[in-house]
């Protein structure tokens, strides 16, 4: 991968640059014309709006494209997934800076000022702003998305309401895939989306792999966006919950190094037997198996992903542990209270005595 000048702000003009904002879409329908309608009420200008379709067949594309045609459309033959659909509209990106945009979301006016002007302050790195529910604008459903020691990826208030507690900029494990900032030098750097992962625990891998190159990740609360909760419409998918387990330990077997997953074996050996029986009860025994082969299926592009990434590694695996969580958040609606604080606490005293072993 080809380094460019670190400095925080180098090659960047952010007097007045041009946004590009990437709309993956599949079969949004009218929340794909609200999202694209909002986007237009933003307060920042210079802004372009790539519409790139996965195959719909709603045609809410179509729709979009001939109400709004300023729009650059992008079609797609078929489903490419979230990573390789978005890669595709990063590729033609004019802007310096670049937003991936999910197309059921709804835009504060004021949230790519506030994005860029906190990049302007910060430099280089990915960003988020305050996800809140659509249907409910007090409850928060992100305020940075964290990382538990084992891969797992969460938003850390999830569920909770938003009552000012998380009103100040902060750094954070990785910037949420609904709405995620960042510029053309960073991307640069880090390289695009990674198109094995297909959807789920894309934008964790991404923002780790950022932070191996001291890259970091930032929660932006003045910057708003609105965003569907999945509450009682939440379904434990097959397909969904087999790439969330695959990618979790695509990610773990790619971004750590082999000594510290040595290190791991009896805790991560004991999580997967958790992991195991939590997909058993929601009868899901077969996809988790089916992940698992996966794995084992694509050992060589993974180990030749691990070669990439100790390539360019700038931050050892203690450095960036020590920025990972012993638990996970999980909303009342996916897993009820009983289970989760069951599941939370094996994590922690297994975190516990894995850091031990750690440092």
């Amino acid at each position: 991968m080809n380094k460019i000048n670190q400095n925080k702000n180098s090659g960047v003009n952010i007097t007045n640059p041009l946004v590009s904002i990437i709309i993956l879409n599949y079969n949004a329908g009218n929340l794909l014309l609200d999202c694209v309608s909002s986007i237009q009420k933003t307060t920042y200008a210079n802004f372009e709006v790539i519409l790139v379709d996965n195959a719909s067949e709603d045609k809410s594309h179509i729709e979009c494209k001939e109400k709004f045609q300023s729009i650059k459309l992008i079609e797609n033959p078929q489903n490419l997934g979230y990573c390789e659909g978005n890669n595709i509209g990063l590729r033609v990106a004019r802007g310096q800076f670049s937003v991936i945009l999910n197309p059921d979301t709804i835009v504060d006016p004021h949230w790519l000022e506030e994005l860029l002007k906190a990049y302007k302050e910060n430099g280089r790195g990915f960003y988020q702003p305050k996800f809140l529910a659509t249907s409910d604008n007090s409850m928060l459903l992100s305020t940075g998305n964290m990382i538990q020691i084992f891969g797992f990826g969460f938003s850390r208030s999830k569920g909770n309401a938003d009552v000012g507690k998380f009103e100040k900029f902060e750094k954070i494990n990785y910037a949420s895939g609904t709405c995620l900032f960042t510029s053309k030098e960073v991307l640069e750097e880090t390289g695009l989306l990674d198109p094995f992962l297909f959807a789920f625990h894309d934008d964790l891998e991404l923002c780790w792999r950022g932070a191996l190159i001291k890259i970091n990740s930032y929660y932006v609360p003045k910057s708003i966006v609105y965003h569907p909760i999945e509450g009682s419409s939440f379904k434990w998918s097959p397909i969904k919950f087999k790439l969330m387990e695959r990618n979790r330990k695509y990610c773990l077997l790619t971004l750590y190094d082999r000594s510290t997953l040595i290190k791991m074996i009896p805790a991560l050996f004991l999580v997967d037997i958790a992991v195991f029986f939590f997909y058993l009860s929601k009868g899901l025994l077969k996809v988790k198996i089916s992940a698992d082969l996966e794995i084992l299926k694509n050992m060589k592009l993974i180990n030749k992903k691990y070669e990439e990434n100790q390539k360019i590694k700038e931050v050892s695996d203690n450095e960036i542990i020590q920025q990972f969580e012993n638990q996970v958040n999980v909303p009342h609606w996916v897993v009820n209270n009983k289970t989760n604080q069951f599941f939370n606490n094996f994590l922690e005293k297994i975190s516990k005595i894995t850091r031990r072993f750690l440092n």
